[in-house]
């Protein structure tokens, strides 16, 4: 059975622009954040990294960052980013996910 990230629904730029939306999903755990950049522009910001810790308790080099438009087109890239990184690297997270409390 082929499954994926779906946020539509549950997170959304809305829900975003107010607060930081975090989530997990078979091993690899991300967090979607408005950021500022230079000018006031506002980048969407997801950080993917894994099992088992909370982000302010994974360590940095574990962590990956990246930005993306804040716009409606922007939230599907990075819905679409966090399903190819998955599917890309799906053994790293599985076996984040079997090892989390080793």
């Amino acid at each position: 059975m082929n499954m994926n990230i779906d946020l539509h629904g549950q997170a959304g730029l809305p829900y975003i622009n107010r607060g930081v939306y975090t989530g997990s999903f078979s091993g690899m755990r991300y967090r979607m954040s408005k950021e500022t950049r230079e000018e006031e522009q506002k980048a969407l910001q997801v950080v993917i990294y894994p099992e088992p810790f909370s982000f302010a308790c994974t360590p940095e080099e574990k962590k990956e960052y990246r930005d993306f438009p804040f716009t409606p087109e922007g939230f599907e890239e990075a819905v679409a980013y966090l399903n190819e990184q998955y599917e890309s690297r799906r053994e790293e997270w599985e076996e984040a996910l079997k090892n989390r409390w080793k």
